[in-house]
């Protein structure tokens, strides 16, 4: 089926967009405003570079001008915490805000939309995380969505960063969303590495490394083996196949990147803004070609 093309922007528009610094890499545009061209609506995504200063004033911008919500990028999914007027428990729980939902009477409602969307792409991949052991790379705002995540449906969750004390400080955190083991935390290291990939079932990489332009960086030692029987979701996106991603597949393992995370989350705040399931096959489509500057 062929799309109908947008309709011409007009006061009648509906708009949402996407706070970060910078801002102008994000696929999240292009994401979006794909998805209302497919289903016809009368809506436009605007990318708007937000200075970590100016939050606050942003929030307050978006609100006056009639935004129907924004999502929110590094660094501000924190800031908008103590500034939205109601928080999920998800978004509390996490520590981070990347979707607002504004109402007409202007209320601001703060979700969390990365931790559905984690688990959403991680059982479309074929890995069901109830009851498993997960080993989680990284302690950012990143790890406490997918850590929240997995302890909320009973994973056994191991935090390994290079900062011992934020993975002892993010398993803490999450201890009470856990519905089995709270999670346990430790050094990033060859030794802490090798003794959670005996039982680990899942690797989750929170990190950066192996983000373009570093492609050739990797949170996995060559001297420490990657578990063969284990499922690894490398978050980066781009590139597509990362050098931890060729380090599994060498293994044995199986391997995903974290590009359906990605159009998850954006599909759980398309269908919070719209009202209206999200096509995401549409959404994903317009991600590939965007990450391949088309």
């Amino acid at each position: 089926m062929i799309p109908a093309p947008r309709p011409p922007l007009s006061g009648r528009t509906r708009l949402v967009g996407v706070i970060g610094w910078p801002i102008a890499h994000s696929v999240s545009p292009p994401m979006h405003n794909a998805a209302f061209e497919a289903l016809g609506l009368d809506w436009c995504y605007v990318p708007f570079p937000v200075d970590p200063g100016r939050v606050p004033a942003a929030l307050a911008g978006v609100r006056a001008l009639g935004l129907r919500g924004i999502n929110a990028t590094v660094p501000h999914k924190q800031a908008l915490l103590p500034l939205v007027d109601v928080l999920t428990p998800a978004a509390r729980a996490i520590g981070a805000v990347n979707t607002v939902v504004i109402e007409e009477d202007g209320a601001t409602l703060g979700h969390n939309t990365d931790a559905a969307g984690f688990l959403r792409s991680l059982r479309e991949a074929g890995f069901r995380p109830e009851g498993a052991s997960a080993l989680v790379l990284g302690a950012g705002g990143a790890a406490r969505a997918v850590v929240y995540a997995l302890a909320a449906v009973g994973a056994r969750v191991t935090v390994l960063n290079r900062t011992p004390a934020r993975a002892a400080s993010l398993a803490a955190d999450m201890a009470g969303a856990a519905t089995g083991d709270p999670p346990r935390a430790g050094g990033l290291t060859r030794e802490a590495l090798a003794a959670a990939a005996q039982e680990a079932a899942l690797v989750v990489n929170t990190t950066s490394l192996g983000m373009w332009p570093a492609v050739e960086t990797t949170p996995w030692p060559d001297e420490v083996p990657f578990p063969r029987g284990a499922f690894l979701y490398d978050l980066v996106y781009n590139p597509r196949r990362t050098r931890l991603m060729a380090q599994a597949h060498a293994a044995g393992a199986r391997a995903v990147d974290g590009l359906r995370m990605l159009v998850h989350q954006g599909a759980e705040a398309f269908t919070l803004w719209t009202g209206v399931e999200a096509p995401v096959e549409v959404m994903t489509r317009a991600c590939e070609r965007a990450l391949q500057g088309g």
